[in-house]
């Protein structure tokens, strides 16, 4: 692999502003347990799951905040290399092959895409086109991806509300081996939906 798309992506104050890794947030009694995506809830924030209907596994965390969305998904990633800059060429090659447009960019966590996603209708025929915003951040061997839409993708404020959210994610990478790019397990919190101490 080219040696400029392993390096790690991340903002330079990661560590103490998050997304953050288990092991250095002191207090996570108040987070909503989704497995390796914990969240901590706040005043108009809805979570909800999105779960495959044939093995009923939880592929992703959507949380949305007031017109805007925010799609979480975390993956395994190699000790000392990041993923992102590899991701988002996958992310840019797949979109392309649709029939999409990209801007890639740099943004508060660093590079990005915004993307215009063609959508059809049921004879596969493009009938309008989804605004989505990609960003990623690596971590200590796992990486979280985010997919923005709604509100978030105009809207200066709603922007910004959107990535402290994101910032305010930890992730549970978890100690079990995983190829690089699985999807860390996600699971439906307890009926209380907090953490145990």
């Amino acid at each position: 692999m080219n040696s400029l798309l392993n390096y790690k992506s991340a903002p330079a104050d990661r560590k103490n502003a998050g997304p953050f890794d288990i092991s250095e947030v002191s207090d996570v009694s108040p987070y909503v347990d989704f497995g390796a995506i914990r969240v901590p809830p706040r005043d108009s924030l809805t979570m909800k799951l999105e779960i495959e209907e044939t093995s009923k596994r939880v592929l992703a965390v959507t949380l949305e905040l007031a017109h805007s969305s925010l799609q979480l998904q975390a993956f395994a990633a190699p000790r000392n290399e990041g993923l992102w800059h590899e991701v988002r060429e996958q992310i840019s090659a797949s979109i392309s092959a649709q029939g999409g447009k990209l801007e890639a960019r740099t943004g508060s966590l660093g590079p990005e895409l915004l993307a215009q996603v063609p959508v059809n209708n049921q004879s596969g025929q493009p009938v309008s086109q989804k605004l989505m915003r990609f960003i990623g951040v690596d971590g200590p061997r796992w990486f979280l991806r985010g997919v923005v839409s709604g509100a978030a993708l105009t809207d200066l404020a709603a922007s910004a509300e959107v990535d402290d959210v994101f910032r305010s994610v930890v992730v549970v990478r978890g100690e079990t081996p995983m190829p690089p790019k699985d999807l860390l397990e996600l699971r439906i919190p307890g009926s209380s939906g907090f953490v145990k101490n």
